[in-house]
C-alpha cells in the first residue's frame, strides 16, 4: 500500500495567466501546466488559512497532510484517519484540481523527518496505482502527480529518474521531486537531467534559496508548493503572543487592534 494521498485546491486569483472567462478550475490548472506556467501554492489545514492564501495571490492551495496532523498535535504519519484529510478538503473547497500520490509503503514517516522510515514501494506497484486512480477519474482535467520520493530514501538521482520515467510512462500529468537537502544542488541536479515531456513540482521547504524567478528559468518546473508555512506561522505567533501575556500578567499591548507582531517580538 502506499503512502497516500494528498490535493491541491485550484483557487486562481484573477490575475492568473492562463483563466479565462467562464474557465472551470481545473482546466485552468491544466492549461497552466501545459503551457509551462508556473502555477504556485501555498499549505494550508482549514478554510481560514486558505482564504488567506488567496487573499495574498497564490494560485492554489495544497492540503496539507503535515499541517493537519501538526494541528492535532501528532505527527505526520498517517495516525490521522484518512477521512479527517477529506473532511479538510471539503472544508476547504468543494473540489481539488489535483491528486498526488506518493510511492512510499504505508504508513508513512514524514519526509522531512530525521532518521524517519522512508520505504518506497516497487515501480511496478506504483505504476498500477497511477494506473487505477486514472481509471476511477471522473473528470479529464483532473492532474494526477506522481510523487517520487527515492532522494529522500537515499536511493540516489538515478533511481529517482527510473522510477519519474516510470511514472510518466503510467501518464502521470506531473511528478513531484522531493528533497531534505539544505541547498537546492541536488534538486537542480534532478532538474537538469531530466528529459522527461510532463513538468516538475517542487515542494523548497528543506531549500529555501531556490526562488520562485529561478526555478521558472528552469522551463521544466510546472508548480511550486510553499508547504507548512501556515501551520509554522501560527504556531510562531501563538508562542509570542501567549508568552507575553504570561509575562505581563495580560493582554495589554495584543488586544487591542490594529495587531502588531512588533509588540510581543
Amino acid at each position: 500500500m502506499s503512502g497516500g494521498t494528498k490535493a491541491v485546491v485550484a483557487v486562481i486569483p484573477k490575475h492568473h495567466p492562463g483563466k479565462k472567462q467562464g474557465m472551470h478550475k481545473h482546466a485552468i490548472l491544466r492549461s497552466a501546466l501545459d503551457n509551462r506556467q508556473l502555477f504556485t501554492a501555498m499549505a494550508a489545514h482549514n478554510p481560514l488559512c486558505a482564504r488567506l492564501a488567496a487573499e495574498a495571490g497564490f494560485d492554489g492551495v495544497w492540503g496539507s497532510g503535515f499541517e493537519l496532523a501538526a494541528s492535532y498535535a501528532v505527527p505526520d504519519a498517517n495516525i490521522l484517519p484518512m477521512s479527517m484529510h477529506l473532511e479538510m478538503m471539503r472544508a476547504i473547497a468543494a473540489a481539488v484540481a489535483v491528486v498526488v500520490m506518493e510511492d512510499k509503503t504505508f504508513p508513512k514517516d514524514t519526509s522531512l523527518r530525521a532518521g524517519g522510515r522512508q520505504e518506497l514501494v516497487s515501480i511496478e506497484t506504483f505504476q498500477g496505482k497511477i494506473g487505477a486512480a486514472i481509471d476511477a477519474c471522473q473528470d479529464s482535467n483532473l492532474v494526477i502527480i506522481a510523487r517520487v520520493e527515492a532522494l529522500i530514501a537515499g536511493l540516489g538521482q538515478g533511481d529517482a529518474l527510473r522510477r519519474a520515467y516510470a511514472y510518466q510512462d503510467a501518464a502521470a500529468n506531473a511528478i513531484l521531486i522531493h528533497s531534505r537537502q539544505k541547498t537546492p544542488a541536488e534538486i537542480l541536479s534532478f532538474i537538469d537531467a531530466w528529459k522527461g515531456r510532463i513538468p516538475l513540482v517542487l515542494v523548497p521547504t528543506a531549500y529555501p534559496q531556490l526562488t520562485k524567478s529561478a526555478i521558472a528559468e528552469s522551463g521544466k518546473v510546472g508548480i511550486v508548493i510553499y508547504g507548512n508555512y501556515a501551520i509554522r506561522a501560527a504556531v510562531g505567533v501563538m508562542r509570542r503572543v501567549f508568552g507575553h501575556i504570561r509575562r505581563d500578567g495580560g493582554i495589554y499591548g495584543v488586544g487591542k487592534p490594529p495587531y502588531r507582531p512588533s509588540a510581543i517580538s
